[in-house]
């Protein structure tokens, strides 16, 4: 896989964070398909956040489809494809965090996936790069705000 985080890694803002920086240390992946790292050292202002542990995971895992789907041939009468198959590749960041205090560490999930129609990396890598391009740049723009949804529970 071409995927490679560099650590640290600048965390995007945050209401409440200072420059957040996470040491990554690289990791046993789920499976053969997937990378993983754990975060070791955190830097800036993160008052109360902590590292990567067994009860408090803190990891960010990426994944590449087991078996790559690729196009079937168009029906010779229509030229229409039956079936545009997906391949799918995820990202996967795991937290623990308290639910109420005094109570046992529950991982939070925050899952990026990305379902490219097969045949588009080819027919249109430009288009799916634009794709990837927004998605990332709106959550990075709207990180804090993303935050304060999830946290306050409002869009407004």
């Amino acid at each position: 896989m071409t995927f490679s985080l560099t650590s640290p890694v600048t965390g995007a803002p945050q209401t409440g964070f200072t420059s957040p920086t996470y040491t990554l240390t690289a990791d046993t992946p789920p499976n053969a398909n997937s990378k993983q790292w754990v975060v070791s050292a955190l830097g800036g202002t993160q008052t109360g956040v902590t590292t990567h542990t067994i009860a408090s995971p803190f990891s960010v895992a990426v994944f590449r489809p087991q078996n790559y789907q690729v196009l079937g041939q168009p029906n010779p009468t229509t030229g229409v494809l039956a079936k545009v198959p997906t391949n799918t590749f995820k990202s996967v960041v795991r937290k623990g965090v308290t639910p109420l205090a005094g109570q046992a560490i529950k991982p939070m999930i925050v899952t990026l996936m990305i379902e490219e129609p097969a045949g588009a990396d080819t027919a249109d890598p430009s288009n799916v790069r634009a794709a990837i391009s927004l998605a990332v740049g709106a959550y990075w723009q709207q990180s804090s705000g993303l935050g304060d949804t999830v946290i306050q529970g409002t869009l407004g």
